[in-house]
């Protein structure tokens, strides 16, 4: 069947219908081919026609000048457009004339470095190259390994190997990296954040190693369309590259769909399930024999849908094995099953991770369906791109979430379609990553005493390692005497070195599945929490802090757990201030005190919370980056006159209310405590809850004799209590403007939403004022904030839209965050407070 009969089968069909809200066509595009001078020798085009690659696309053919010339570049072009010739070309033609030049490709993940692998290797067998591919990673048997060291002059691996056992051990490697004259970076925008942080300094320490032996590789790398591939390649290698990006590849006609499953409450910004939907349209895809991949946000969602759909497919007929999974975990062997699979079409829905978003060969799919938008438009046109290659028509669809991102994305498709595509960034001089890897540094060479290290002052960083005892200073040279070996304690994902060990509980005792940072520990891996690795469930029985293990045991459940708590923050140092119309913009560095004192469980499908429970850790406290707006006392008292801001709404507090409100006005001797005014006559006293009742829960099942006892309550005038309400109206709506904010930062910046994270208080210490701040959600940050406040002129403006175009009454966790039944004016507040922030700006 075709694309047209599951387009027409998508806008008929009575359960998926209502979801369909928009529907694009990308036209299809002929080939761009160009020449090159001098042209490709007599072999190496010859090998190529044999592979039916009669001529070069533009972007191959410039890129082939380009490193010819010796230049650094980067290649910027879509999925399945040839990227890899692009740097297998001159590679391969430097080895045929000088047969023992070296080259190292990086690859972000085994499963892409070993396609990769096999792909170098079909095109130097073709072309008649002297070149030997090989893979050096985690699953290479030691047996292997010294005659992979001395053999390999094409080189496949990944950063992590790189940096654990490449580079400590580098004068095993002397022969390849004395020689080495090409570093490939494949998938460059998936380098930024933290990980990209890390990988740019594992890139500084392979250069220092490389001038130690003589020589100065070319460096070439590939991405996605990002808005500043040359930026991002510049911090990531300190190199200034020339930038290719005039695709050349053809392709046929591609129908995108955003598909938005359909409210069940529209009250409570409800929606039927993503998943469900999801399985639906893939079953549909299905019966029409249209091969189709669907990607997941989560191993655990790959693990759930794959047993739905197989569960669908037995009953429709078709065997269990043509529904197949493709996440990380699995073994090389069951992959390289799955995309053989693919390629002959005996699999005909694959369930996957963003592990197949990158360029592993699965042959032409049909289809493509995004169960939640993947947090950037590189990554979702990557993931579009999975489907169609070649001439054929293709479909994709993207089955919104609940988030706000994914609702604003559906509702405005021009993002999509008609947007720039956003930044990626990366801080290699972040202080925690930059000192882990100039440990390691150390340990692989010794630091001269006027070397340069990045772009901060590393002889700082060295005498603080001498201090610690790991370094000594000679005349001329930093030694390292600490007995340990650094690479092996710094993971590439974490900007911190110190990790909680996560132990299943087992019929033979004890194992270990996982570790979390400490300082996020207490969000993850708090007692009662549902840990998920590997697809499976764990709910977490205790959390050790002094020992530094939480020990769980596997369940199925259908909630999440999401940690809360208090955190205060002090402004150490501000860099830039901007000074609008009742608020001030201000980025800096902060310290944060983190306490996380409680946790909701949220049903999964609809992020309705079920239960609530507290949480007993220790503080943490990190200093990063961050952006924060202030809002001035006029602002407030605006919002506030004009009605916009009201406390909490007259609701059921509880069966023993009555009583424990008299019991308060009795032990406050009915009088306000901020003020000691008296009850006068037609003007009552007021009981307040110093923590708000609605945070509590609502409902039978609400615990209505935590949020009543007395310490929690004290006797307030109703003027006081204005102020009171007032304090708890300007938080709330600083965390709903920052919930919707946060999500919709990714929109601009090419990063997740669990990247940054925000807090609000009603009257900051330093200021006294009404503050949002926006922080980089790691020690030191990595520019995230700083680069948030640049944009916040769009940022708002996506708030406000997001949150008017949202279907809720009240506010929801599409727009605003969740919001209880009671707080009927939330929503308004947040809006009120965007419409001010706008109007302040100009």
């Amino acid at each position: 069947m075709s694309v047209i009969a599951a387009l027409d089968r998508l806008h008929s069909d009575s359960a998926l219908a209502s979801g369909v809200v928009h529907h694009r066509v990308a036209p299809a595009r002929l080939a761009g081919y160009a020449p090159v001078s001098p042209p490709l020798n007599d072999p190496v085009a010859a090998g190529l026609k044999r592979l039916g690659l009669e001529r070069l696309y533009v972007h191959q053919a410039q890129a082939l000048s380009a490193a010819r010339r010796g230049d650094d570049l980067v290649v910027v072009t879509p999925t399945a457009s040839g990227k890899t010739l692009c740097y297998a070309l001159p590679i391969l033609e430097r080895s045929m004339i000088q047969p023992d030049s070296r080259a190292l490709l990086v690859y972000p993940n085994k499963a892409l470095a070993h396609d990769q692998m096999d792909e170098l290797a079909t095109l130097a067998e073709a072309v008649g190259a002297p070149a030997r591919v090989l893979a050096y990673d985690g699953d290479t048997p030691m047996a292997l390994r010294a005659d992979i060291r001395r053999r390999a002059s094409l080189l496949v691996t990944n950063p992590d190997m790189l940096h654990v056992s490449i580079l400590p051990h580098h004068p095993q490697w002397r022969e390849m990296l004395s020689r080495l004259d090409y570093i490939v970076i494949d998938e460059l925008h998936s380098y930024r954040g933290v990980f990209g942080a890390h990988v740019a300094n594992v890139v500084r320490r392979l250069q220092r190693i490389c001038r130690f032996y003589g020589s100065r590789p070319q460096i070439i790398s590939t991405s996605a369309t990002i808005a500043n591939p040359v930026e991002l390649t510049a911090m990531l290698t300190e190199r200034q590259p020339m930038l290719v990006d005039e695709n050349g590849a053809p392709n046929g006609r591609r129908h995108i769909v955003l598909y938005n499953p359909p409210l069940l409450d529209a009250h409570l910004g409800i929606r039927r399930s993503a998943m469900a939907d999801a399985r639906l349209i893939a079953n549909l895809l299905q019966q029409l024999d249209l091969q189709t991949v669907v990607f997941c946000q989560s191993r655990g969602g790959v693990e759930q849908l794959l047993l739905e759909l197989r569960q669908d497919a037995v009953q429709a007929g078709h065997a269990a094995d043509s529904v197949r999974g493709y996440r990380g975990g699995y073994l090389d062997s069951e992959r390289r099953e799955i995309e053989q699979g693919l390629r002959a079409g005996q699999v005909r829905v694959v369930v996957a991770t963003n592990a197949l978003e990158l360029g592993v060969d699965i042959g032409g799919m049909a289809a493509a369906v995004l169960v939640g938008y993947p947090g950037s438009v590189a990554s979702t046109w990557q993931r579009i791109g999975r489907a169609g290659r070649g001439s054929d028509d293709s479909l994709a669809v993207l089955v919104a979430t609940a988030s706000p991102l994914d609702q604003y994305i559906v509702t405005h498709p021009d993002y999509l379609f008609a947007q720039a595509p956003e930044r990626g960034l990366a801080n290699p001089d972040n202080l925690h990553v930059l000192l882990s890897h100039v440990r390691c540094a150390s340990y692989e060479l010794p630091f001269a005493a006027d070397e340069v290290y990045g772009h901060e002052d590393v002889q700082a960083v060295l005498a603080h390692l001498e201090m610690l005892g790991e370094l000594r200073r000679s005349r001329v040279r930093w030694h390292r005497i600490a007995g340990d070996y650094p690479a092996g304690e710094v993971s590439l994902r974490s900007a911190s070195p110190e990790r909680i060990t996560i132990l299943k509980q087992g019929i033979d005792g004890e194992q270990v599945i996982g570790t979390v940072d400490r300082e996020t520990a207490p969000l993850y891996v708090h007692e009662q929490a549902i840990y998920l690795h590997e697809g499976q469930q764990y709910l977490v029985d205790r959390l050790d802090w002094p020992t530094g293990t939480a020990h769980v045991h596997a369940v199925s459940v259908d909630y999440f757990t999401r940690a809360s708590g208090n955190t205060t923050v002090q402004i150490l140092d501000t860099r830039r201030e901007e000074a609008h119309r009742g608020y001030v913009l201000q980025r800096g560095e902060i310290e944060l005190t983190r306490r996380v004192t409680g946790f909701r469980r949220l049903r999964q499908r609809t992020l309705e919370m079920i239960g609530w429970g507290e949480i007993d850790l220790p503080e943490q406290t990190i200093q990063t980056e961050a952006m924060w707006l202030t809002l001035s006392e006029e602002l407030v008292a605006g919002l506030s006159d004009a009605a916009s801001w009201i406390g909490e709404g007259s609701f059921s507090r509880g069966p023993n209310w009555p009583q424990q409100r008299r019991s308060v006005l009795e032990r406050d001797d009915y009088a306000c405590r901020w003020c000691g005014a008296k009850a006068r006559p037609g003007q009552g006293l007021h009981v307040h809850h110093l923590r708000p009742y609605s945070t509590y829960g609502q409902g039978d099942d609400s615990p209505w004799q935590t949020a009543n006892d007395l310490t929690n309550l004290v006797t307030l005038c109703p003027s006081c209590h204005r102020r009171a309400e007032q304090s708890v109206a300007v938080r709330g709506s600083l965390a709903g403007l920052g919930h919707a904010l946060r999500h919709l930062l990714p929109t601009l910046l090419l990063c997740d939403p669990g990247d940054v994270s925000v807090v609000s208080e009603p009257r900051t210490v330093q200021t006294g004022l009404a503050t949002l701040f926006v922080y980089d959600d790691l020690p030191g940050g990595v520019g995230l904030s700083f680069e948030a406040m640049d944009a916040f002129g769009p940022l708002i403006g996506r708030v406000l839209e997001l949150v008017e175009g949202c279907a809720c009454t009240s506010g929801c966790p599409s727009c605003i965050g969740p919001v209880l039944a009671d707080d009927l004016g939330a929503k308004g507040r947040v809006l009120a407070l965007a419409e001010r922030l706008i109007e302040g700006l100009s």
